[in-house]
């Protein structure tokens, strides 16, 4: 980008011609269906992730074996069997550096490790149907540097168990908390009618009858009268993963900055 703007003020190329190189290093596009961001990771300091789902398994595979200059990338919702089915197919200098986690179901593509940050997130999970969610936060969050302290199936079921569990993420010094839970919900409230920062609130579709498919949970999240919560859609590890980056991006800039 700079050389492309040093050129431009020297007089070496058109406003036209800068815009069009400018794209070109923000955008790949492979075959006619698919734009690939290239630069995200850059931009915003989140993974860049591919979401699978709606994606055949050429896609998937015309993106994996073309990822050129990008360091890191992330197939996110990618089932096991369809990972087998493209698996002999990613060229072997890719699948070296690949790793596929079964519970979280995500792929993960690191040309190289990623880059030690500071900031701690705690993921706390209401049941042990939560986790494959939270596994999804996890990775996120260490696929961009953050370390990634969890503590799972500590929900209100059990009020008992998260207290302590409580105490050892505000011993463990983490700076967000990612709560996740299906049901009624509840898991979110609790958690942040007792620490002081900020909790990030995932419903996921666990539950049946009028909790069936997360609804109820995403809703008593939204209506929580503890301060403090935002709130994902629905099975939404990624994003909470990724709105947690945002917030200890923000606190370091400002630290960096004298703030």
């Amino acid at each position: 980008m700079k050389d492309i703007l040093i050129k431009l003020i020297e007089g070496d190329i058109s406003i036209e011609d800068a815009q069009n190189e400018l794209k070109v290093t923000q955008i790949r596009e492979l075959g006619d269906n698919i734009k690939f961001d290239v630069r995200r990771e850059n931009r915003v300091g989140v993974p860049e992730a591919v979401y699978a789902q709606g994606k055949t398994d050429e896609d998937l595979l015309t993106i994996i074996n073309n990822i050129g200059s990008v360091t890191n990338l992330m197939i996110t919702r990618l089932p096991e069997d369809r990972f087998n089915n493209i698996k002999n197919k990613i060229d072997e200098e890719i699948l070296e550096i690949s790793t596929y986690y079964q519970t979280g179901s995500i792929l993960t593509i690191n040309k190289t490790q990623p880059k030690k940050q500071r900031g701690k997130v705690g993921i706390i999970t209401a049941g042990t149907a939560d986790i494959p969610v939270a596994e999804e936060s996890r990775i996120t969050l260490e696929q961009a540097g953050y370390t990634a302290i969890r503590t799972y199936d500590v929900g209100v079921a059990g009020i008992h168990r998260l207290i302590d569990k409580i105490t050892y993420l505000i011993d463990e010094k983490v700076d967000v908390i990612i709560t996740l839970a299906g049901m009624e919900g509840a898991l979110p409230s609790v958690v942040a009618g007792i620490v002081d920062m900020p909790v990030i609130a995932v419903p996921t579709s666990t539950g049946y009858g009028v909790g069936e498919k997360g609804f109820t949970a995403l809703f008593a999240m939204l209506q929580s009268c503890a301060p403090g919560i935002a709130t994902m859609n629905i099975d939404n590890g990624y994003g909470a993963g990724a709105y947690a980056i945002t917030i200890l991006k923000q606190i370091e800039k400002r630290v960096n900055e004298g703030f």
